[in-house]
């Protein structure tokens, strides 16, 4: 198997709940942060953590995605609704309830959208999000 690329197929994403794309999603949308930092001069290994946290919290997702959100087609709207409705067991202190759902669906968007090998559109999203930093 690539774990870089997976390939499966719809059936097999649609099987998976909106957690579990979050999950992959989280890995997704931190990377996109980390790289787009990284390739934009920022310098120290400490500045780079710190901007990465700042813009990989809940209450920082749940921004970015007011960004995409008008742009989404139908299909991808609901992926982020069901990421949104998801029932996480625990919720950050660091963050609100309303901002975690947000967050979590932004993530199962991005997640669902790696799995379905849609690389130039999470490039196009990230883009749009990259722009308000």
């Amino acid at each position: 198997m690539d774990y870089l690329h997976p390939k499966l197929d719809d059936a097999a994403i649609a099987r998976m709940s909106s957690l579990a794309l979050a999950h992959v999603g989280d890995a997704v949308y931190e990377i996109l942060v980390r790289t787009h930092l990284a390739c934009g001069g920022t310098q120290t290994a400490k500045n780079l953590h710190s901007q990465t946290i700042t813009l990989v919290r809940a209450s920082a997702q749940a921004k970015a995605i007011e960004h995409i959100l008008p742009d989404l087609t139908e299909e991808e709207e609901t992926v982020y609704r069901h990421g949104r409705n998801a029932k996480p067991k625990t919720v950050p202190k660091s963050a609100t309830v309303a901002e975690y759902a947000h967050a979590t669906a932004l993530e199962a968007l991005f997640g669902w959208l790696y799995l379905k090998q849609r690389y130039d559109r999470i490039n196009e999203l990230f883009g749009r999000i990259a722009e308000t930093f």
